[in-house]
């Protein structure tokens, strides 16, 4: 399991919802082993004044969280992290000082899905990657 929060401002993040999802989809099938038909991307555009740019960094600025179930190793999530900022460079010419990701892994038992707490539900796939 897991879900993708994007923020960015909006007149960035508008117009690159698409590639941007697609590279997270592609990045978290084929590191994380997400299911293909696993697609939970929330977008969240704002106005400038209410997503500041920290210094260094441009307008298009942009950070994803990422929350997941626990269980994959430090290696598959630095991969992870790496293959997002090459494909957001290369693809969407987004330069890595513009682009933060945090990984958020709560445990299976704090999370509540179809009704039941996280680590009772049967997963199709393997988090342990």
């Amino acid at each position: 399991m897991a879900q993708f929060k994007v923020y960015g401002r909006a007149d960035v993040l508008r117009p690159a919802r698409a590639g941007l999802s697609d590279l997270l989809h592609r990045a978290a099938v084929e590191v994380l082993g997400l299911p293909e038909a696993k697609r939970f991307h929330r977008f969240f555009p704002m106005d400038p004044e209410d997503f500041p740019t920290p210094e260094g960094r441009t307008h298009r600025y942009t950070v994803v969280e990422v929350v997941m179930f626990p269980g994959r190793s430090v290696a598959t999530k630095k991969a992870f992290l790496r293959r997002l900022f090459a494909d957001a460079q290369a693809q969407l010419d987004l330069d890595p000082v513009d682009l933060e990701v945090v990984v958020l892994e709560p445990p299976r038992h704090d999370w509540g899905i179809r009704g039941l707490p996280g680590d009772e539900l049967d997963l199709t796939y393997r988090v342990d990657v």
